[in-house]
C-alpha cells in the first residue's frame, strides 16, 4: 500500500521540536503576563474583505494567500486561511474590547501562506503581541523591550534591533513628484520588500536626489545620527521632520535602557499598514521577528482612530537556533519495574504518581531499554525500600519513604 506524505510546505512537529515549541511559548506568555498582557486567540478563518479593506494585499500578496468561498444556501463569502495576526486581532479588539483605554494583547497563533513551489513552510507559527491606544513612543519602547526580553530568556542572548519608519518612506512618495500611476506601481514594490526601488527613482528636484542616498544608505545606532539627518535634510525635506523626531524620541529611550539597536530606513520590507517606527529583531544573524506601529489601521477595518503598535516573534526561527541542552533541564526519572511481581509493579506505580504529582517527570519501564534520557534510575530493592541511582555523578543511594526521596532528588540527600 502506497503511503500518503505530508502536505507540501507543511511541518510535522516532533517530540523534541515540540520541547522547544512549548518552552518557547511558555517564556513568550510569562514575559507578556509579568507586563499586563492578556492572551486571545482568533478563527483561522476570517472574511478575505478584512485584509482588502486595509489595502495590505497587493496583486503579488493576494496570490499567496489561502482563499475560497464559504458557501451559504445559493451565495457565499470569500474567506481566508489567517495569512498575519495583526489585521485579525484589530478585528477582535473592535468587535470586543473597544473601551478607549489602553489595552494590551497577545497571542501565539498559525498563519498561512501560499507557495507555488512547497520548498517554503506554507504554515508558520507566530508569538505576537498588539499595544492598543497609546501613541507615546515610550509605548514603541515597551515592545521592543519585550521582544529583548523573550530572546534573551531563552538562552539566544541580546537581540539586535533595526529600526526603520514607514513615516519617512511616505513622506518621500509623496515628494518624488510622481503621477498616481507610478507612486501606485512604487507602493506596490515597497509593500513586497523592495524599499530600495525609491533610491531608483529619479527625482525632479535635485536636492531631494542628493537627500536620497543620505537615507537609504547610511546607517546609525544613536539618538544623535537621526539629529544629523534632520539638519541635513531640513531644508530638503521639511515634511520629514515629525518622522524624525519621533525615531529620535525613540532612539534616545532605548539608548537610556542600553537596547542595542541600529537605524536602517532601508531595513522597511514589507512594511504593509506601517505609519511610524518600523522594527526588525535578529538574533545569531537571523531575523526572528518583526513589527511597528500602525495608527491607520483599526479605521481602515471599521473602528475610530486608536493609536496602535505590536511585533510578532516567530517560532521556526527560533526554534531553529535553540538547542534542548540550552533548555531548562528536567529532573527525569526512570522508575524501574523490571521482575517485580504484582506487589512490587504496585509499589512502583505509586511512587510514580507520587514523583509526578511533586512535579517531577517519571516514566514506568515497560521493557528494558538505555537510560540515557533520565538523570535519575529509581529501582525497588524489597518492599518498602527503593535504590536511587543518579546518572550524573554514579551515586547510589537507599530510600525508605518519599520524604527521603524528594531529598535525594532535590540535593539534600
Amino acid at each position: 500500500m502506497m503511503r500518503v506524505p505530508r502536505c507540501k510546505g507543511m511541518r510535522d512537529l516532533l517530540p523534541d521540536d515540540m520541547a522547544k515549541f512549548r518552552h518557547i511559548e511558555g517564556v513568550f506568555r510569562g514575559c507578556c503576563l509579568n507586563r499586563g498582557y492578556g492572551e486571545v486567540r482568533t478563527p483561522t478563518l476570517e472574511y478575505l474583505h478584512l485584509f482588502t479593506a486595509t489595502g495590505t494585499l497587493t496583486p503579488g500578496m493576494l496570490g499567496r494567500v489561502y482563499s475560497f468561498l464559504d458557501w451559504d444556501g445559493w451565495s457565499g463569502e470569500r474567506v481566508v486561511l489567517r495569512p498575519e495576526g495583526t489585521i485579525p486581532a484589530a478585528r477582535l479588539y473592535l468587535e470586543n474590547l473597544e473601551r478607549g483605554d489602553i489595552t494590551r494583547l497577545f497571542y501565539v497563533e498559525n498563519t498561512f501562506t501560499f507557495d507555488e513551489t512547497g520548498k517554503e513552510d506554507r504554515e508558520r507559527w507566530q508569538c505576537g503581541t498588539e499595544l492598543i491606544g497609546s501613541d507615546l513612543p515610550l509605548a514603541d519602547v515597551e515592545l521592543i523591550l519585550l521582544a529583548a526580553e523573550v530572546v534573551e530568556k531563552l538562552g539566544l542572548g541580546a537581540v539586535e534591533v533595526k529600526l526603520s519608519h514607514a513615516g519617512l518612506i511616505k513622506a518621500l512618495l509623496g515628494e518624488l513628484g510622481l503621477g498616481p500611476a507610478e507612486q501606485a506601481e512604487l507602493w506596490d514594490q515597497i509593500l513586497e520588500g523592495n524599499v530600495k526601488a525609491l533610491g531608483e527613482i529619479k527625482a525632479r528636484d535635485a536636492e531631494l536626489q542628493q537627500a536620497l542616498p543620505l537615507l537609504l544608505e547610511v546607517k546609525g545606532s544613536s539618538p544623535g545620527f537621526v539629529e544629523n539627518i534632520k539638519v541635513s535634510l531640513g531644508k530638503a525635506l521639511p515634511k520629514l521632520e515629525p518622522s524624525l523626531d519621533n525615531l529620535s524620541a525613540i532612539a534616545e529611550l532605548l539608548s537610556a535602557m542600553e537596547c542595542h539597536y541600529q537605524i536602517d530606513i532601508a531595513s522597511g520590507r514589507g512594511f504593509e499598514y506601517y505609519t511610524g517606527v518600523m522594527l526588525q529583531f535578529y538574533s545569531s544573524g537571523q531575523m526572528v521577528g518583526r513589527g511597528g506601529r500602525y495608527d491607520d489601521l483599526i479605521p481602515l477595518v471599521g473602528g475610530m482612530p486608536v493609536p496602535a503598535s505590536g511585533f510578532a516573534l516567530y517560532m521556526d526561527k527560533l526554534m531553529a537556533l535553540l538547542k534542548l541542552e540550552e533548555m531548562t533541564p528536567e529532573q527525569r526519572i526512570l522508575v524501574s519495574s523490571q521482575g517485580q511481581g504484582v506487589k512490587g509493579l504496585r509499589a512502583c506505580l505509586e511512587v510514580a504518581r507520587f514523583l509526578r504529582e511533586a512535579g517531577y517527570h517519571t516514566e514506568l519501564e515497560l521493557e528494558p531499554k538505555a537510560a540515557t534520557d533520565y538523570r535519575w534510575i529509581l529501582s525497588l530493592l524489597e518492599e518498602g525500600r527503593f535504590q536511587l541511582t543518579d546518572q550524573a555523578t554514579g551515586k547510589k543511594s537507599e530510600v525508605a519513604s518519599a520524604a527521603e526521596m524528594l531529598k535525594v532528588i532535590g540535593g539534600e540527600g
